[in-house]
């Protein structure tokens, strides 16, 4: 089984978000996957997207969660083949 890839749209100064990340952290301890965070001020494209969603988690391409992110959404994505 390939690794999944998540990508987790952040933000500096943002609780939410550090909440989000820790949560990320913990469920990499159990299941085996990278995670690509990106800023979402570098681009305009995704101050407009995802500006009032931050953070977002996205898994394997799919939005999965986003604001205050469920564990049990995540790890469903991770484990789901």
């Amino acid at each position: 089984m390939a690794e999944k890839k998540v990508v987790f749209y952040t933000k500096i100064h943002c609780p939410l978000c550090d909440e989000a990340h820790t949560l990320l952290q913990e469920l990499q301890s159990k299941f085996s996957f990278q995670i690509q965070t990106v800023n979402i001020y570098e681009k305009d494209q995704l101050i407009e997207k995802y500006g009032l969603m931050i953070p977002v988690v996205e898994v394997d391409g799919e939005e999965i969660d986003y604001g205050r992110i469920s564990f049990e959404k995540v790890k469903k994505a991770l484990t789901n083949f």
